[in-house]
C-alpha cells in the first residue's frame, strides 16, 4: 500500500480476505461488496457513476464478480496513481486474474491470503525473511523459552481455516461439508463448464484421498469416469482456487530420477481429513493415511511461510531410480535443504536414512532435517536433525 496505488488480496474461500481488509483498512476506506446482485448490477450498467459516488479511498471486495470494473479502475489510478487507495479482494480465477494482468499490470500488487499457519493460529513469532527461516530450520538455535504447544491431530481435523480454527464451537463436519458444497455451487460453475456435478464432487473426494501422492491423471479420470483433459482441466481448477498445491519434482538429475509427475497436496489438511472421511483423532492418528497427513501439513506450513513473506514457493520433492526420496527439497541461492516428515514423536537415526542418502549424492551446500512431532530440534546424524514439524517454535 505504500507503493501500489492497488493491492488485489486473493486466495481460497473463507481465508479471511474480507475480514482482513475491513479490520484494518475500514476505518480509512469505503467498503462496497460486489457479491450484493443489487449492488453489482449498478456497477456493470453505470461503472463510472459507481466509481464516483463510491470512491476511492475503496475496498472493492469480490471483484471477480465483475471484473469489467478493473478498466475504469485503471483509468482513474492513470489520473492519480497516488498509493494504497484501492483495495481489491477476490477469489483467484481465471478470468480474474486475466484482467488483472491485462488491465492493471505495473499498477497492482498481488498478494495471496492463505489459512493460517500455526505460527499465526498460535500466535507465535513468525517474524524474520525466509532465510531467517530456513537458518532456523536446519541448523540455527531453538528461541529460548518453552516450545509452543500444537495440538498435531487437533491440526489435521480442523486445519487453519480461520472460522474452525479459531472458534471451538463450530461444528468441523457441517463447515467443511457446507464449504465444498458452496465451492461446487459457486466457484466450479462459474470457473470451467461441469455437466455433472455429481462427477466433479467424486472428483474432488478422489483428490482428497490421494493428498501426499504422485499425481496420476489418468487413474483419477478413470475411477471418476471422465476423460484425462477433463481431470487435468477440474484439476487446474482446483489449484487456481488454491484448493490444491501440486509440488514438483526436483530437476537435477541426482540418482536418475524416475518421476515426472508432481505430488499432489491439500493445502489445508482439516479440508484433506474431512474429505478423507476422518472425523476422529483415533481414525487420524491409527489410519493409514497418517504419513500423507503428516506430509500434507508440513508442505502446507512451507509454502505458506513462503506466501507469507511475499516469495514464490521454490519447493519441490525428489525420488531416485534406486527409491530414495527426499519428502520436500528446499531451494535457496544455489543451496539445497532436504526434509523429510515423519509422524513420530520418538525421532531415531534410522528415520533419516534416505535423507543421508539424499545428502550423500546432493554433495555440497546440503542440510537435511526430520520434521516431526518434537518440541524442539535434537541431532539425529551428522548434517541432520529432528525439529518440530510446524514453524512455530
Amino acid at each position: 500500500m505504500r507503493t501500489f496505488p492497488a493491492v488485489l488480496v486473493t486466495g481460497a474461500r473463507q481465508t479471511g480476505k474480507t475480514t482482513l481488509l475491513t479490520t484494518e483498512f475500514g476505518e480509512s476506506h469505503h467498503y462496497v461488496s460486489l457479491e450484493r446482485p443489487d449492488v453489482r448490477a449498478r456497477a456493470l450498467s453505470d461503472p463510472i457513476g459507481f466509481l464516483e459516488d463510491t470512491g476511492p479511498p475503496l475496498i472493492l471486495d469480490e471483484i471477480q464478480h465483475a471484473p469489467e470494473l478493473l478498466s475504469y479502475v485503471k483509468d482513474l489510478i492513470d489520473e492519480d496513481r497516488s498509493p494504497g487507495r484501492w483495495l481489491l479482494t477476490g477469489s483467484q480465477t481465471f478470468s480474474l486474474m486475466q484482467g488483472v494482468s491485462q488491465t492493471l499490470a505495473g499498477r497492482v500488487a498481488v498478494l495471496q491470503l492463505d489459512p493460517f499457519s500455526v505460527s499465526e493460529a498460535t500466535g507465535g513469532d513468525a517474524a524474520g525473511d525466509m532465510d531467517a527461516v530456513i537458518r532456523r530450520a536446519f541448523g540455527g538455535r531453538a528461541r529460548a523459552g518453552a516450545p509452543t504447544e500444537v495440538d498435531f491431530p487437533d491440526w489435521l481435523l480442523r486445519g487453519g481455516y480461520p472460522e474452525p480454527r479459531t472458534d471451538a464451537a463450530v461444528d468441523r463436519k457441517l463447515w467443511f461439508s457446507s464449504y465444498v458444497h458452496t465451492y461446487l455451487e459457486r466457484d466450479v460453475r462459474s470457473l470451467v463448464q461441469v455437466a455433472d456435478l455429481g462427477a466433479f464432487q467424486r472428483f474432488l473426494y478422489l483428490v482428497g484421498s490421494r493428498t501426499g501422492t504422485i499425481l496420476n491423471l489418468s487413474e483419477l479420470g478413470r475411477e471418476v469416469g471422465i476423460a484425462v483433459p477433463t481431470a487435468k482441466r477440474w484439476l487446474s481448477v482446483l489449484e487456481a482456487s488454491q484448493v490444491v498445491f501440486l509440488l514438483r519434482p526436483y530437476h537435477r538429475n541426482f540418482g536418475k530420477r524416475i518421476r515426472k509427475s508432481p505430488k499432489l497436496y491439500l493445502l489445508d489438511p482439516g479440508l484433506a481429513t474431512f474429505l478423507l472421511g476422518l472425523h476422529s483423532e483415533d481414525s487420524v492418528l491409527q489410519g493409514p493415511s497418517l504419513g500423507a497427513l503428516t506430509e500434507t501439513a508440513v508442505v502446507g506450513e512451507w509454502v505458506k511461510a513462503f506466501r507469507q513473506r511475499g516469495e514464490p514457493a521454490t519447493l519441490y520433492y525428489w525420488q531416485s531410480a534406486s527409491g530414495a526420496e527426499v519428502d520436500l527439497v528446499v531451494e535457496r541461492e544455489g543451496a539445497l535443504y532436504g526434509l523429510e516428515a515423519k509422524a513420530t514423536a520418538t525421532p531415531n537415526p534410522r528415520h533419516a536414512d534416505g535423507l543421508a542418502r539424499w545428502l550423500e549424492l546432493a554433495g555440497t551446500d546440503t542440510r537435511g532435517a526430520l520434521a516431526c512431532r518434537v518440541g524442539r530440534p535434537l541431532a539425529l546424524r551428522r548434517g541432520i536433525r529432528a525439529v518440530p514439524w510446524h514453524l512455530a517454535w
